[in-house]
């Protein structure tokens, strides 16, 4: 059956989003067949001018422009494409997603999300809470709201301490004044609240999974950064066989239901050997590909959740595959930026 898929995070710098890669997985699986059409949020994403990426890429608004901008896009673009199956890629577009998910299924068109609940309990800024419920460690986590919060809390922790904003970014500060121009920086992008975080010395592991909503794992893919960028993304990484990080992601999955894609991120402390709960995003993550190559489809086994198929879970995946990111220019005619420019679509 030939299916139109739309994906979002066309993004592919040195800051990358999923949609690529997600995109690269579903055209490798060979029951594939069908359409790629790309959703992206500014006209210079690179993954628009990529070849066999896509067949045509469409500018949607921003999350912050509201879900009825959102909805009103989708149903133009899907007047003209037919679209099947939607996978959002970005943290911070899926409440608006989830919010039109019954809308967008009434068109038509599939998704697979997590839920309101699953944000919520995952939340950087409730992740300390997380933790203690289930007996997992997570480092030490303050949450702040105000400049009088940050001075305060700041003065409990040991330094480094690593700030972060909600949805994206982290910093490592070893002073106040780093604290405090990291504090601004995340504040204008991202807004409140910020998180103070301890931290941990220790060798730095993802996990790329896939839960069914009812508490069972589809897939689950280790991998260990071999090369971080200093905007703390894994520039290079390689898959390894470690049970621990496994039944780890098994067990948060289990216990709140996670429903559709996600990537743990997990620090084995050097001190004592102990796991440490980083984060749990909410979307498969930028290394995602990596996880096809070794024997888990993991954005294929999404387009099937979505299209309400039975996906039976993977079992193993294959040790020592390995990912190393590169930049490369893409070669285009200024007309084609003009065209997407002018009308929001290519």
């Amino acid at each position: 059956m030939k299916i139109k898929i739309a994906v979002s995070g066309l993004n592919n710098t040195d800051n990358p989003a999923p949609g690529v890669p997600v995109i690269r997985a579903i055209k490798n699986h060979p029951d594939f067949e069908g359409e790629i059409i790309g959703l992206h949020y500014d006209n210079l994403e690179p993954g628009i001018y990529m070849e066999d990426i896509k067949s045509r890429s469409y500018l949607i608004p921003y999350p912050s422009e509201g879900v009825d901008n959102l909805l009103n896009r989708l149903t133009q673009i899907h007047e003209k494409e037919k679209i099947d199956v939607i996978i959002p890629t970005l943290d911070s577009e899926l409440y608006g997603f989830i919010k039109i998910s019954d809308k967008l299924n009434e068109m038509g068109i599939k998704t697979f999300l997590p839920t309101y609940p699953n944000l919520e309990v995952r939340s950087k800024d409730k992740l300390w809470e997380f933790g203690k419920k289930y007996n997992i460690n997570v480092p030490k986590t303050e949450i702040i709201n105000s400049l009088q919060e940050l001075n305060s809390s700041a003065k409990k922790m040991k330094y480094p301490i690593v700030v972060k904003g909600l949805f994206y970014e982290a910093h490592v500060c070893h002073t106040f004044d780093q604290v405090e121009v990291n504090y601004y920086s995340i504040l204008n992008k991202w807004g409140l609240p910020i998180i103070l975080q301890e931290y941990l010395v220790g060798d730095e592991y993802n996990v790329a999974a896939i839960g069914d909503g009812d508490g069972n794992t589809i897939g689950a893919v280790a991998m260990r950064k071999l090369y971080i960028t200093d905007k703390g993304k894994g520039w290079a990484g390689v898959t390894i066989d470690d049970n621990n990080l496994i039944n780890l992601t098994h067990d948060i999955i289990r216990n709140i239901k996670w429903r559709s894609g996600l990537e743990v991120e997990i620090l084995k402390r050097n001190e004592d050997g102990k796991y440490y709960l980083l984060e749990i995003n909410s979307r498969l993550p930028a290394w995602v590909y990596l996880t096809q190559q070794a024997g888990q489809n993991l954005p294929y086994a999404l387009v099937e959740l979505a299209l309400g198929k039975p996906v039976k879970p993977f079992e193993g995946y294959e040790i020592g595959k390995m990912f190393v990111r590169c930049s490369y220019d893409l070669i285009t005619d200024i007309k084609t930026f003009e065209k997407l420019s002018i009308f929001g679509e290519l």
